[in-house]
C-alpha cells in the first residue's frame, strides 16, 4: 500500500483547517452574544438571583474556554444550554424583582400608620417611666425590677426605632416595618408590665 502523499496530506490539513475556521466565526459571535445578554441583566441578576448568576457564569466560562482552546465545535454545542440558563436567570430575577417591589408596596403601605403609632407609645412609655421613677410608692403589680426593664427596654426601643426610621427614609420599607413592628411588639409587652393599657 502506498503512503498517502505530502500533497494529500497537506490537502487534509488545509480542509480541517478550513472547517475550523468555518466555525470559529459562528462561535466567536454566538459567545459574544450570550455575554452581552447576560451584561444586559446582570445587575438585576446580582440583586435578585445571585446564586443563579454564579452558575450562569461559571457556565460562561467554561465556554470561553473552549474557545480559547480552538474547540468551536464543543462552544457551539455548550451555547443552546448557555442560551437557555440566561433565559432561565433573565425570568427568575424578574419574577423576584416583582414579588419585591409588591412585598416594598405593601411594605410601605403598612409603614404609615406604624409610624404614627410606635413613636406615641414609646413617648408614653417614656412618661409613665419618668413618673413611677419619682413616685415613692409603685403602683401594685409593678416592682423595681419591672421598671428597671422597663427603662433599659425604652433605650433599646429609641435605637431601634432609629433605624427602622433611617431605613424607612432610604427607601427600604420591608426592613423599617420588620424592624418597626418589632418595636411595637416590645412597646406592648413594656405598656401591660406597667400596667398601661396598649
Amino acid at each position: 500500500m502506498k503512503k498517502p502523499s505530502f500533497w494529500v496530506l497537506a490537502t487534509l490539513a488545509a480542509v480541517i483547517i478550513a472547517a475550523c475556521a468555518n466555525q470559529r466565526g459562528p462561535a466567536e459571535q454566538a459567545v459574544t452574544a450570550a455575554e452581552s445578554a447576560l451584561t444586559n441583566i446582570r445587575d438585576m441578576a446580582n440583586r435578585y438571583a445571585p446564586d443563579q448568576l454564579q452558575a450562569v457564569d461559571a457556565q460562561l466560562s467554561g465556554v470561553k474556554d473552549s474557545l480559547a482552546k480552538g474547540d468551536y465545535k464543543g462552544v457551539m454545542a455548550a451555547m443552546p444550554a448557555l442560551n437557555t440558563a440566561i433565559s432561565n436567570l433573565k425570568d427568575t430575577a424578574t419574577a423576584n424583582q416583582q414579588q419585591a417591589e409588591a412585598a416594598s408596596a405593601k411594605a410601605k403601605d403598612a409603614w404609615g400608620p406604624l409610624s404614627s403609632d410606635v413613636p406615641k407609645m414609646v413617648d408614653a412609655i417614656s412618661s409613665r417611666v419618668d413618673i413611677l421613677s419619682k413616685s415613692h410608692h409603685l403602683p401594685k403589680g409593678v416592682t423595681k425590677d419591672t421598671l428597671a426593664a422597663a427603662k433599659s427596654g425604652l433605650d433599646s426601643m429609641k435605637s431601634a426605632w432609629s433605624d427602622a426610621s433611617n431605613a424607612a427614609t432610604s427607601g427600604d420599607y420591608t426592613t423599617a416595618v420588620s424592624k418597626g413592628q418589632a418595636v411595637r411588639d416590645q412597646a406592648s409587652q413594656i405598656m401591660q408590665s406597667l400596667g398601661m393599657k396598649s
